[in-house]
């Protein structure tokens, strides 16, 4: 079977880098330092387990889960591109 010049692990390459990347990412969202006592948006108090929970926490649980709905999905990166743009 022919593979071209593609060694035996390029797919594995391929998906830890993308896992790497996602992880990258999360953690650069990630919050540090001392949480806030109440939401910085509605002002409602923040529960003592969600500051333990989540370091660096600004928002509540509600408004949380309201912008994180308002986020558009990452579409990630399209690494093994397509056929067409090998030719170019």
């Amino acid at each position: 079977m022919a593979k071209g010049f593609v060694n035996d692990d390029a797919v594995q390459d391929q998906i830890d880098a993308t896992v790497a990347d996602a992880v990258a990412r999360a953690r650069s969202k990630q919050g540090k330092g001392p949480g806030l006592s109440h939401c910085e948006e509605c002002g409602a108090p923040i529960p003592e387990a969600r500051r333990k929970a989540v370091p660096g926490v600004r928002l509540c649980l509600r408004c949380q889960a309201e912008r994180d709905r308002e986020e558009t999905t990452f579409s990630g990166y399209n690494r093994r591109g397509s056929k067409d743009s090998q030719l170019r």
